[in-house]
């Protein structure tokens, strides 16, 4: 049983987390430069999980590719805010 146990434990250590890539889309309507997108960029770029970042100015958006194990959609939006662009899902 003790065998059977620990195997059982060995098992789920080394089983992954079922983690999925997602893409979403942000609204940033606060930006009215073309140096705005950069910062924006920039801001998403650092959070962990986020693996890529294509911002642009002319539909004031950024389409966000990050890993749903290690961060969230509420961050993102935090992160854009804190640079000064606050930020929602685009629907």
């Amino acid at each position: 049983m003790k065998q059977l146990l620990a195997s059982l434990a060995l098992t789920l250590a080394v089983v992954p987390v079922w983690a999925a890539t997602q893409t979403v889309m942000l609204a940033i309507p606060g930006m009215t430069c073309t140096t705005c997108p950069i910062i924006v960029k920039k801001a998403l770029s650092k959070i962990e999980g986020v693996s890529e970042v294509e911002v642009t100015f002319e539909t004031r958006d950024a389409a966000v590719t990050f890993d749903d194990a290690k961060t969230s959609v509420q961050k993102l939006t935090k992160a854009t805010a804190e640079v000064g662009f606050p930020s929602s899902v685009k629907r």
